[in-house]
Parts: structure tokens; C-alpha cells; sequence
């Protein structure tokens, strides 16, 4: 059996992953919890840490490369921002050092976007970049990583060129349970998904993204004058965010872009979905593939580059 190499973390705002990744780059374990930033900030980030690395029997000497909120101002310690532009390289050489650990700890910095009109941050998702994108990439894409707050990235032949972030996620949870559309999609997890409104409200946030928050009203007067279904509002109000989100991240854009989905389960088919639908060129990687890839390549240059060559 290969031995184990180093140990690969994403750490979230509520979430917990960790790999133990062996000699030949393949998952030796995994654990998976909701010890995120906001529990670790209470419990305290060695303590949580050191509780998963036992439960995979981890040598006391292994290495540890952290991405995500544990490297946030209010994490374990802060480890910055690259700014942007920047080449994907240099995501690998800001990797930040955790003092008073027996193990060489490090924790990879996020990404920063200073600009007066469109200031923007990434933590995490610049490691996702780093295992989607291959650092000599040419021509222009578009990245997408959605989730509460989905992330656009533009790289220019393997430069990140800038990047936006869409509260896509955030908003529809706070729109289906705390505004007054919450009354129009109430049952909806009880029936099936209304697919055929989902892409229509999408066609049509697409082509009048201005109209968004009158497109949004009418899942309540959708119900209220046609029969509109609670299926329906809450696919309604998903088509209309997310086609917005698409809206904005393509005007920043060449058209021609091609985009790359890094997705997993649901949020993985409901983009997959709206992107065949509006004839969008894409391809996908697996979300978690990618933050594995990218702490793999991190842990290459730190640590094994020099051996790599001998």
C-alpha cells in the first residue's frame, strides 16, 4: 500500500474536508464534517484539526495544506490575498506558515480583485481554479463556481484577468423564506420540479436582466392570476436569479467565452441546465476533483518540487 504523502483540507465557513492523499496522489481517507470556520473559531482550529488527522492515523510528521476561511482574518491565521491580475502560479507561492504546530502547516491565500467601482474577494475557490485550470491554458474562459455566492472568473491564456461574485444563492434562500414569495413557494419540496419554468425564466431574465425584480413579483402574481404552481414560483425565482447571475458574469466577457461548470450534485445540474438551455458552450468538473487537484499542485510546489528533481 503507498504511504501517505501529506494531508489536503478544505476548510469552509461551515464545512470541514479532509483527504489523506498518498505517495502516488491517490485518497488513502476522507473525512467530512461541520466543523467550519465558525465552529473551529469556538472549539479552536488545532484542536479540530488534529481530531480528524487522528482519525485517519496521520504520522505526527505529515504535512497539512489548507485552503478555504481557516486562512480569514477571522480564521486560524490570515493568510492574505494575491491580487488580481495575477498568473494561477502565484496562488501556489503565498502559502502562509501556522506558527506553534509540531507539523509544517500551511494555509494558501485567497484572491483580491482592488478596484473602487467593483472591489471583489475569494477564499477557497482560487484553489478550485487552481485544479480546473492548467497554469498554461490559452485563450479565454469563464469559470463558474456557484453556491451561496457564486463566483465568475475570467482567465486570459492562464492569467486570472478579474472576477465577479453573484450572491445567487444567498438571495434565493432569503427571497423563498423571509420576503413575501415565501407564501408562493410554500410545498414545493413536495412536488416535482417544474423543469419547463425554470427555463423560461431564464430565456427571458437572459434577454431583459434589467427586469429582474419585476420578473421576480410575478411568481406571486403568477399564482395569484394564472395557477401558477408553488413548484413553479420557486423554479421561477431560481430561473430568474440564475439567469441574471449569467447575464452579469457574460458582460464582463468575450461572448465566445467557453465555460467551465466546477460543480457537483444539485447545483451541478440545475447550472448544466440552464447553460444547455441558453446554447452556452461549457464543459464541468467535479467540485471536489478540483479543490484536490489544486491542493495537490500546491503541496507539489511547497514541498515535493525540489525531490520531484532529483
Amino acid at each position: 500500500m503507498t504511504k501517505p504523502a501529506y494531508v489536503a483540507v478544505d476548510w469552509g465557513t461551515s464545512s470541514f474536508r479532509l483527504w489523506l492523499i498518498g505517495e502516488d496522489g491517490s485518497i488513502l481517507a476522507e473525512r467530512r464534517s461541520g466543523e467550519g470556520m465558525t465552529t473551529a473559531a469556538q472549539t479552536g482550529f488545532a484542536k479540530v484539526l488534529q481530531t480528524h488527522l487522528d482519525a485517519v492515523s496521520a504520522p505526527d510528521a505529515l504535512p497539512v495544506i489548507v485552503c478555504g476561511m481557516a486562512g480569514a482574518r477571522q480564521g486560524w491565521v490570515e493568510a492574505g490575498y494575491i491580487d488580481t491580475p495575477t498568473s494561477l502560479a502565484a496562488i501556489l507561492t503565498g502559502a502562509v506558515s501556522v506558527p506553534g504546530q509540531s507539523r509544517d502547516v500551511r494555509i494558501l491565500p485567497g484572491l483580491a480583485q482592488r478596484s473602487q467601482q467593483v472591489p471583489d474577494v475569494m477564499r477557497g475557490e482560487e484553489t478550485q481554479l487552481l485544479g480546473a485550470i492548467a497554469a498554461d491554458a490559452k485563450g479565454e474562459q469563464l469559470v463558474c463556481m456557484p453556491g451561496t455566492h457564486s463566483k465568475w472568473v475570467r482567465v486570459l491564456d492562464g492569467q486570472v484577468a478579474g472576477f465577479s461574485t453573484f450572491m445567487t444563492g444567498e438571495l434565493f434562500d432569503v427571497i423563498t423564506k423571509h420576503s413575501i414569495l415565501s407564501h408562493a413557494v410554500a410545498g414545493a419540496a413536495d412536488m416535482p420540479a417544474d423543469t419547463k419554468t425554470f427555463e423560461t425564466a431564464l430565456k427571458i431574465t437572459l434577454d431583459k436582466p434589467a427586469l429582474v425584480t419585476n420578473l421576480l413579483f410575478t411568481a406571486r402574481s403568477g399564482q395569484l392570476l394564472n395557477g401558477l404552481t408553488a413548484a413553479g414560483a420557486q423554479a421561477l425565482i431560481s430561473g430568474t436569479l440564475i439567469g441574471a447571475e449569467i447575464a452579469g458574469a457574460r458582460a464582463s466577457a468575450g461572448q465566445n467565452a467557453a465555460i467551465t461548470l466546477v460543480a457537483s450534485g444539485r447545483l451541478q445540474a440545475l447550472y448544466e441546465d440552464a447553460f444547455r438551455t441558453l446554447s452556452l458552450n461549457y464543459k464541468t468538473i467535479d467540485a471536489d476533483a478540483a479543490v484536490r487537484r489544486g491542493l495537490s499542485a500546491a503541496a507539489e510546489a511547497i514541498w515535493f518540487k525540489k525531490e520531484s528533481k532529483s
